[in-house]
């Protein structure tokens, strides 16, 4: 028989049977995914289990279990060698690289085990990997190149350790297609807010802030993303450096026994990346000791009070969020404002951002039903959850620079 009269039917049976796993996958009326996110505080590991039931804008999502598993010193010392550092060693990142995988695949079997699952059970694992280095233009300035971003943690060892489908390196096509490679958060956040009858800002408050804002036509094209700045990234630094044994500030107790520094808040605020006009992406090239030490250096006092530097890098962080939160939402009367991520848990920064907004609602997300502590990690598996069943047309030409349909790389199993 010739090969173009080989049936339809023939030619499924030639098929690789890890693509016919995936595309069944795609088919299933919920899927079962894991979202995993580590971000720049570099605290752990947030492994979210999600339901997600039909795709697009039917998507509904059930988060079955979450978990933050805690970095061992040595995971955290190993990445801060290459963290946010222009200048590193080749042979640490091509080790690291395959590391982080084969260490994030075991985390995620452990968990899988404390949660009485198999391994089998899962159709799909969403690894956000471990950002190394983020480069958009308006940071490195080289007219030869375009944005960039790098983040590790190979896919194929997390899908060859686990036996789990794995997508990675999302942020690559948002870069392919013009974006900057973050913030990813719109897509996601669209997905489970979109049908809110007001106006939202979607508030993320880790290493980085960031926030989406979704009008309330619920129309894509019009959502807003950005990056803001620093969200915990300052704070936590100082507390590492200042107060041994500490690595960050719990309740805001050192931030409320200090004083504002007017002057070195003043310092602060004069730096180019405030001056950028949204949407801007950044993080640690920018945020880091240096940026606080070379601002100390600027002021007279060569003896601020560690207590009042925690106070001030606070009143910093709030004045970037809220500013940026007052030039999207301008003087709107119908608008929530909903906060995740790790800062919710300063009180001091919480209660200053409610303090500035008291003319509209402010809580976190789990007013929405939405884990705060799970948001991001559950944003991820949603964007894998789009890769594999999604369509164009959910999100079409949006602000957001491309449509989530596509994103990440697939990853199988032996």
């Amino acid at each position: 028989m010739a090969s173009s009269e080989i049936s339809t039917s023939s030619k499924i049976l030639l098929v690789n049977k890890q693509l016919e796993k995936l595309y069944n996958i795609g088919k299933k009326e919920s899927r079962i995914i894991i979202g995993l996110m580590s971000g720049t505080s570099l605290d752990g590991l947030d492994i979210a289990l999600c339901k997600i039931h039909g795709a697009g804008k039917n998507t509904r999502v059930e988060l079955l279990r979450f978990e933050t598993i805690s970095y061992e010193d040595t995971y955290k010392n190993e990445v801060r060698e290459v963290y946010s550092k222009p200048l590193i060693s080749s042979e640490k990142i091509c080790l690291l690289n395959e590391w982080i995988g084969m260490y994030h695949a075991g985390l995620i079997n452990a968990c899988l085990k404390k949660w009485n699952l198999k391994n089998e059970d899962i159709d799909l694992i969403a690894s956000h990997g471990q950002t190394i280095y983020h480069a958009p233009k308006s940071l490195h300035k080289h007219e030869t190149f375009g944005n960039g971003t790098l983040q590790i943690g190979d896919g194929d060892h997390i899908a060859c350790h686990t036996g789990i489908i794995t997508l990675s390196d999302f942020r690559q096509k948002h870069i392919a297609a013009g974006g900057e490679g973050a913030p990813l958060a719109a897509y996601g956040d669209y997905l489970l807010f979109a049908n809110n009858p007001k106006s939202l800002v979607l508030l993320n408050i880790g290493g980085i802030a960031n926030l989406t804002f979704i009008p309330a036509n619920k129309e894509f094209e019009h959502v807003k993303t950005t990056d803001i700045g620093p969200g915990n990234i300052l704070m936590d630094i100082w507390i590492r450096k200042h107060f041994p044994g500490l690595n960050y500030d719990k309740d805001a107790d050192i931030a409320r026994s200090g004083m504002v520094n007017k002057q070195l808040l003043k310092i602060l605020h004069q730096h180019p990346f405030i001056k950028i006009k949204f949407p801007k992406t950044t993080g640690p090239e920018i945020f880091n000791e240096s940026f606080i030490r070379e601002a100390l250096g600027f002021c007279d006092d060569k003896d601020i009070p560690a207590e009042d530097v925690t106070a001030t890098l606070n009143q910093f962080t709030a004045d970037l969020i809220t500013a940026s939160i007052d030039y999207y939402i301008s003087s709107m009367q119908d608008c929530e404002i909903l906060i995740s991520g790790g800062g919710i848990h300063n009180k001091l920064l919480m209660d200053k951002i409610k303090k500035h907004f008291t003319h509209l609602p402010v809580s976190t997300t789990l007013n929405k039903e939405i884990s705060p502590d799970a948001k991001e990690a559950i944003i991820f598996a949603l964007l894998a959850n789009e890769s594999v069943s999604g369509n164009r047309d959910t999100f079409g030409k949006g602000g957001a620079k491309m449509p989530a349909t596509g994103m990440g790389k697939i990853s199988f199993p032996y």
